[in-house]
Order: structure tokens, then sequence, then C-alpha cells
């Protein structure tokens, strides 16, 4: 009797530790994302200065997340992300009006909205961006979230509050959500004028917008450091352009 008890036991035990596997989410097929065939070759051209993958696995990125890509630009981060997040997940990718408005840009952009139709693309004015409250599990800026302090009469932007921004951004996380912040490292100064001069930003200035929003500091990354980069140069220097010294911070808003 005592012996039919203990392996009753043992089949429960296993039995549930097989269910708590089987329950875990699926790891993300980051390798199989990079490999999509429709991804342009300009892209992957991109991946190895980029680290896609490391990257997104610093962040968090999981199957089934509700992820966005602001200021998506060529679409680069939303595309591998829509792979990554699989039919559970979704990917929203915003990019301001103020870009992709000429004939030749808006071809551009109307062939990526028809590469990936699986992708929610949102357009919305560069000074006033917005999304429904906890919407997304994570969110990622790849190299423009200096431009919120840049003003450009060429190119129709504005004079932007940051900190209306963040706060926007701080109320579309879900509570337990990450943002990831990826930008070209500044010297300390005045904000605006150097973003206007070389197109970067202190990491410092980037800490203190978020940490006023409400955001955590979870964790920074040395990945896309390079010690050697020159702070003072533009950063379409071709000295430097895809070369530059890259902050890589991970932001949680608190549950």
């Amino acid at each position: 009797m005592g012996g039919r008890i203990w392996v009753a036991m043992i089949a429960a035990t296993l039995g549930s530790t097989a269910l708590a596997q089987t329950s875990k989410p699926p790891a993300p097929d980051y390798a199989a994302a990079l490999a999509d065939a429709k991804r342009p070759a300009e892209a992957r051209a991109l991946d190895e200065s980029r680290k896609p993958a490391e990257t997104l696995a610093f962040l968090g990125l999981m199957p089934g997340m509700k992820a966005a890509d602001v200021m998506t630009g060529s679409g680069y981060w939303a595309e591998i992300m829509a792979d990554a997040v699989g039919p559970k997940g979704k990917v929203t990718a915003f990019e301001p009006n103020q870009f992709y408005t000429q004939p030749e840009e808006q071809k551009k952009w109307q062939a990526l909205v028809a590469r990936r139709p699986e992708v929610n693309w949102v357009r919305y004015p560069f000074e006033a961006f917005t999304a429904p409250a906890g919407s997304f599990d994570l969110t990622i800026i790849n190299l423009s979230y200096h431009d919120l302090y840049w003003q450009s009469e060429k190119f129709g932007i504005p004079r932007t509050d940051p900190a209306a921004f963040v706060k926007a951004l701080y109320a579309a996380t879900k509570p337990g959500g990450v943002v990831g912040i990826i930008d070209h490292v500044g010297a300390p100064g005045d904000t605006r004028a150097i973003v206007d001069k070389v197109h970067r930003i202190d990491p410092a200035t980037v800490k203190a917008d978020f940490a006023a929003a409400g955001f955590m500091l979870e964790a920074e990354s040395p990945l896309l450091a390079n010690p050697a980069d020159d702070h003072s140069k533009l950063v379409f220097d071709p000295s430097v352009r895809g070369k530059t010294d890259r902050f890589l911070f991970r932001f949680r808003k608190p549950k």
C-alpha cells in the first residue's frame, strides 16, 4: 500500500514538473527572425554593428509580447521584433508625420508597410506622441531619443518637450513593462546645442528624463560601446558613422 502511495506521489510530482515546463513561454528565435528572407539587404548590413539578437535578449523581448518601435525609420527593429514576438504577439511601429513626405520616400514607406502587414504602422506628429494607456510590454527607441531635443525648420520639426514625450510613453507602458533606449553618447552641456551640432546626447540626460517620469533604470549594457569614438564628431561623419559609441539602457515601469 505504502509503495503504491509513493509511486503515486512521484507521478504527481513528475506531472506537475512537466506542466510547469510546458507552461513556460518559448524562447524567442532571434536567429530565425534575422534570417527572414523578407528583410532587405540594407537591413541585414546593419546587423553586425547593431547586434539585434543580443540587444533584444538584454531588453527581454519574448514571444507573445505587445511591443513598440518608436521613430521606426526604415522599420529595422519593427521587422525583427514582429518575427520574434510571433503570431500571438503584436508590434506597433510609430513614425513621425514629418518624415517620408516626398514622393520617393513615400514609395519606400508604402513598400515597407506592404512587406509587413502584420505590423501596426502608425503615423503621428513628431511633437505629439501618444498611444493608448497600458499598451506595450516592451518599447525600443533606437538612435532617435536625442531628436526630441532637436528643432528643424527644414524638416518641419518644432520645439518638442521631451518630458511630455516620456510621460506619454510611461502611460503607454504596461506596469512592469520595459523601454529600451539606444543612442549616441554625447558630452555633457547644453543638450539642445549638442544635439543640433552632432546628434548625440549625454547619457545622464536620458537617465534624468526617464527617472522624472517614474521609470526605473534596471540595467545598462556596454554591448554597443566604442571607447575609440570621438564624441565631438557628428554621427554622420564618414569616419564614425555606424561606429559611434552607443549606450544601451533598460528602463522598467514599476508594477
